[in-house]
């Protein structure tokens, strides 16, 4: 069962919360700074407070109960901070209380076959994620108006998304079928030339940290479009980096996720060998020997800014990495908006047709 971890000010006993732009836990009530391992050291000496005894209160009697099966999955944890029920699931590693906005880390849920070896920490603060999405969707001319309220924006949340880390070696074969073509022509004829080639790419290639999301909650596509993380970043994995985020424990495990990790590295191979390929006018590969060796993985938590947003009915996901800022989402159109710029654009060139057709006539 999973435990709640808070970290308190020793100062004013306030809410203690990773400070993305300094680096630092930061209180959010005094102001007060501490390094991670000065936190934790003085966290690991506190001496645990002895829990309120509880009531014990009368029985429902004959209400309705859950049915077997029907509540796994799901877990209810107990503020230390104001006594408020949190409710998340078994891959819930951080949170906050909607009571009184605490952020918490449950920390069995994060515990499982593996612990995270790293974390990368954010970079990005909340504020300038919110004005980078911002000023993207004010360049946006048919977006709906009420997608780019304020409110709307705010609801932007920080997560730690659990990703695998693949290391392997590579030994890789390649036969291409290339032709090169050349043109020249004389006063009564064009020539054309058509050279063959057979060409033979072969060598070794070692890959390190190839990233796939551990996540079923996570679209692969989106996570794999806000790379690359930079991996100067990562940090050996502490407790202290998650407070004031979201953070989920990995529900697709280490083998699961090898087959989307060979399929990478081998479109990293074949990328690469294909682009020595050039000079030529065609080129097909004809035979294809790539093997993996040596893998080795490792399991990291890496920054991720989140908005799923509902906008006539369909939901709009827009992700942004929490170390460089990179973005992808999807947008609505305003189809009032659309009609309306089709329209103008549809009547303008018909009013240029026609002053172009005037003009001819009157030559």
């Amino acid at each position: 069962m999973a435990t709640i971890l808070e970290y308190k000010c020793p100062c004013c006993a306030g809410v203690i919360n990773f400070d993305s732009t300094r680096q630092k836990m930061r209180c959010q009530y005094c102001d007060t700074e501490f390094d991670i391992e000065t936190l934790e050291q003085f966290n690991s000496e506190m001496p645990d407070g002895q829990a309120d005894a509880d009531p014990d209160w009368e029985s429902l009697g004959e209400g309705e109960r859950w049915q077997d099966g029907e509540d796994s999955g799901v877990g209810v944890y107990t503020c230390s901070s104001c006594g408020g029920e949190i409710v998340g699931d078994e891959t819930t590693a951080a949170t906050s209380c909607p009571f009184c906005g605490s952020s918490v880390i449950l920390t069995g849920n994060l515990l499982g076959t593996y612990k995270p070896d790293y974390v990368i920490p954010f970079k990005i603060d909340k504020d300038a994620a919110k004005a980078a999405m911002k000023k993207f969707l004010e360049k946006k001319p048919l977006l709906p108006d009420s997608f780019k309220t304020d409110s709307r924006i705010d609801s932007i949340q920080g997560m730690y998304v659990p990703f695998w880390l693949f290391d392997c070696d590579v030994d890789a074969a390649i036969k291409y079928r290339a032709t090169r073509v050349t043109h020249w022509s004389d006063s009564n004829y064009n020539y054309r030339k058509t050279d063959h080639f057979l060409l033979v790419r072969a060598g070794d290639i070692a890959f390190e940290r190839v990233p796939v999301d551990g996540s079923s909650k996570m679209d692969d596509a989106y996570m794999e479009s806000i790379e690359p993380y930079d991996y100067g970043g990562l940090e050996s994995f502490s407790m202290p980096y998650l407070s004031g985020f979201l953070a989920d424990k990995y529900d697709v495990d280490e083998k699961d996720s090898i087959p989307r990790a060979n399929d990478r590295i081998r479109n990293s191979t074949y990328n690469a060998f294909s682009s020595t390929t050039v000079g030529y006018t065609t080129c097909r590969p004809v035979n294809t020997n790539i093997k993996l060796n040596g893998g080795a993985t490792k399991y990291a938590l890496l920054p991720v800014w989140v908005l799923n947003t509902k906008y006539e009915g369909k939901i709009y996901p827009f992700c942004m990495n929490g170390q460089t800022g990179k973005f992808v989402g999807q947008l609505p159109v305003d189809k009032a908006k659309w009609w309306k710029w089709f329209l103008g654009i549809s009547g303008a060139c018909m009013a240029i047709a026609g002053a172009i057709a005037s003009l001819v006539m009157f030559l």
